[in-house]
Formats: C-alpha cells, sequence, structure tokens
C-alpha cells in the first residue's frame, strides 16, 4: 500500500477511536528511512517530519528541502545548538538542564516536555513525580506547547495516556496558560492514545511499513 493509502487506513481507525482525524495532526517518523520515504509524507499531504537523531534529521532535511521536522529522540546538550537551528519543535525535553541549555541558544524554541508515564528505565522523560517542577521551569525558559510520551512496551498503554493528559491539565492550571499539544501514541497504540486525548500521533511502521536496517549516522 502506498503512504496515502496507509494514511487513509490510519485517519479511519481514529474515527473508530471515536476521534475526528481532523483534530489530530499526524507526525511522520521517518527514522531510518531515506529521503524518498521523506518525500512520499510530503506528498501524502503530511507536512510534519520527526527524527530520533539529529544528525540524521540534518542530512535528510539537506536532501529533502520541506516540511517541518521535530526532533522526537533523546537530545544530548553537546548536540544543541545544531538541533535548535535545524529543527522546529523539540519534542524531548526531559530535565530543567537540558531546557537551560536550550535557552541558551534560543530562548523562544517550540518545546515539548516528555514525561516517563511508562515508568521504564529504558525510556527517557521526566519522573512523573517531579514532571510538574520540570515543566514550570522549562516554561520560564522555552516556549512550552504541551507534553509528550511513550507508551509502556507491554500491556494497556491507556492508563499511562491517560495520566500524561492528567498532568498536562494541571500544569495548564499551574501556570495559566495553555498547554495543547499532547502527544502520545505511536504505530502499535495510536487508538487508545487518540481515545485517551492525544492531540498528535508520532507514526512510522502505521504509514511506511516495516523500518530498514538502522544506518548509525551519529
Amino acid at each position: 500500500m502506498s503512504v496515502a493509502e496507509n494514511l487513509a487506513a490510519v485517519r479511519e481507525r481514529i474515527a473508530r477511536a471515536g476521534r475526528d482525524p481532523g483534530e489530530i495532526t499526524i507526525v511522520a517518523v521517518t527514522k531510518g528511512f531515506g529521503p524518498e520515504i521523506c518525500r512520499s509524507a510530503l506528498d501524502a499531504g503530511l507536512t510534519i517530519l520527526g527524527e530520533n537523531r539529529v544528525q540524521e534529521g540534518v542530512v535528510k532535511m539537506d536532501a529533502v528541502k520541506a516540511g517541518t521536522w521535530h526532533l522526537i529522540g533523546h537530545l544530548q546538550t553537546n548536540k544543541v545548538r545544531i538541533a535548535v537551528e535545524h529543527f522546529a519543535m523539540i519534542q524531548s525535553v526531559d530535565s530543567a538542564r537540558l531546557a537551560e541549555a536550550i535557552a541558551r541558544v534560543d530562548q523562544g524554541m517550540a518545546v515539548l516536555v516528555e514525561v516517563n508515564v511508562a515508568r521504564e528505565q529504558q525510556k527517557s522523560g521526566a519522573d512523573p513525580d517531579r514532571a510538574l517542577a520540570v515543566i514550570t521551569a522549562t516554561a520560564g525558559l522555552l516556549d512550552v506547547k504541551g507534553v509528550m510520551a511513550m507508551g509502556p512496551s507491554h500491556g494497556d498503554p491507556t492508563p499511562s495516556f491517560v495520566e500524561l493528559r492528567s498532568l498536562r491539565d494541571e500544569a495548564e492550571q499551574r501556570l495559566g496558560k495553555a498547554l495543547p499539544v499532547l502527544s502520545m501514541g505511536m504505530s502499535g497504540d495510536f487508538e487508545a492514545a487518540a481515545a485517551a486525548g492525544s492531540t498528535m500521533l508520532r507514526l512510522g511502521q502505521a504509514l511506511f511499513g516495516p523500518r530498514p536496517v538502522p544506518t548509525i549516522l551519529e
């Protein structure tokens, strides 16, 4: 199936989950895929491309020269400057220390605060018990648009997604400002995320099929 056909199927599944597909932004996760897949996503009408690694994203940006790019993977502080220079949004701010490093480069950077609601050691993100403090600190430094999380590797993801939404709602009250982006849901769990209130899905294999053998670019 083409990317356009896969996208139509995703939107049908979102609708079956009880949500209006038009209310949910889809980030096309092109990690591991080449520039031709990026162009296919753009041709299908997707406008935001997501990359996990800074250098891999920069290489593709140079080749594709279109689209809006989000960094969705863990950001090391030594790559902050190049990330800020190339990405429209950094979805993976997980500490006040990282927020401070980004603010030293650009205080207007749009970011999401990543929260490890799955409570899995291998996943990035602020500890849920400290997430409100991290969100508050980051909002004093950068343009916080919302929050991001990955669902658990096993089991029902719904409780984790509901927790992230509750954290977002509490942060809005504490800050007195809207945090409209709730970035949760990937290819294996996006229907549960949509049902729980996601406003942004990060989809790779649901759009493009199996990811090729990864190439280490950094």
